[in-house]
């Protein structure tokens, strides 16, 4: 049996009051222990092929459930593939030291936005230096690989930007777009001049431990093709805290679950932890209600994208590709693995209807 998040949120039960979360960290846990059970409802389906009559119980559809994920990437990910140019495209992660980690954990709100923002004005100022519209696709992770804190961006960068007459042009400077250090500089300087203004008394309380160490932003050569871009930003865009694949064991008090250590290249190790320890690491990762947390910036912003990405897709002779026609989703068949299931019924929590429960005892075995 594939062990689960929802699993160890059984296991706490009542305790999760005592962990000191608030309404909405509550709610969003409430959801993914609920998730395809028979608390949500469900529906019934029916395969084209084989005929076989099967339930499904409902997916909760919240953003930090690990069951939820995949159809909301692959949707996003055709959407991004209509917008490609013909150009160098860079990954550029900003991290934020963790110095700032317990002003995250109190108004994350504050913090994740003035990741945004000075992430953007750092890129936006190096290509203003060139002459230029730059352009950059952000998003925001919080975790580290042991659920711990580790607020960081991961941005996919043109390698490039738009001149005053809509015209693109290539910069980049040697194998990297701008040079890291000064990036670096530039993004600590902005995060801290915003801070300062947004909200002084936080500023002053970690001013120091701000300055003392060199902020980190990471920046790889440029991708093989556009393509391969969104292929891979799309690993990225709907990942959560922790996969249910990661997770090994449960037992009555721990969770040990799988993680690579990044400080010895990436070595593969177990952590355990109760219950408790886990649920709280993985709340902290849970976003503010209707926090945006991919965001389009420059010539890659929404507003920018609906008046002149098609011009310049054509000036670089880009075949523009319309956005496909989204079709309804039909499942395959688990039974005959070729057939699609049509939903005929749905039912609410109180379970399926009384002529299904007659229906499945006398319903045919699949194809072999």
């Amino acid at each position: 049996m594939q062990l689960e998040v929802a699993h160890v949120l059984e296991k706490l039960g009542n305790d999760i009051e005592n962990l000191g979360l608030n309404s909405w960290q509550l709610r969003t846990l409430s959801a993914v222990r609920r998730c395809r059970t028979a608390a949500l409802g469900g529906h019934i389906d029916a395969c084209d092929d084989c005929g076989k009559i099967s339930i499904s119980y409902n997916s909760c559809r919240n953003r930090h459930c690990p069951k939820c994920q995949g159809k909301n990437r692959d949707d996003w990910i055709q959407a991004r593939t209509t917008e490609l140019l013909p150009v160098p495209y860079f990954h550029v992660v900003f991290t934020l030291p963790d110095s700032i980690n317990s002003l995250a954990i109190h108004n994350p709100k504050l913090v994740y936005d003035l990741l945004f923002e000075s992430a953007w004005a750092t890129l936006k100022t190096f290509g203003k230096n060139k002459g230029l519209q730059s352009g950059m696709i952000a998003v925001l992770h919080t975790w580290g690989q042991n659920l711990s804190l580790h607020p960081h961006l991961h941005c996919i960068v043109p390698g490039g930007g738009v001149d005053q007459n809509d015209k693109w042009q290539n910069i980049r400077d040697g194998k990297f777009l701008f040079p890291v250090r000064a990036l670096s500089k530039v993004f600590r300087a902005k995060f801290c001049e915003a801070l300062k203004e947004r909200h002084y008394e936080n500023y002053l309380k970690i001013q120091k431990q701000l300055w003392e160490k060199q902020w980190v932003v990471f920046t790889k050569k440029p991708f093989a093709n556009a393509h391969s871009v969104v292929e891979y930003l799309g690993r990225y865009t709907h990942k959560i805290a922790i996969s249910n694949n990661r997770i090994q064991n449960i037992d009555v008090q721990n969770v040990t679950f799988a993680y690579k250590d990044y400080k010895q290249n990436g070595f593969k190790k177990q952590m355990t932890l109760s219950h408790a320890e886990f649920i709280r690491r993985f709340a902290m990762h849970i976003l503010p209600k209707r926090f945006v947390k991919i965001r389009h910036y420059g010539f890659l912003s929404s507003t920018w994208k609906r008046q002149k990405l098609k011009i310049l897709q054509e000036k670089l002779k880009v075949k523009v590709l319309e956005k496909a026609e989204k079709k309804p989703f039909l499942p395959k068949c688990p039974c005959c693995k070729t057939g699609n299931l049509h939903r005929i019924a749905v039912f609410d929590q109180r379970g399926p209807p009384t002529w299904y429960l007659g229906v499945s005892q006398n319903t045919s075995s699949c194809k072999s």
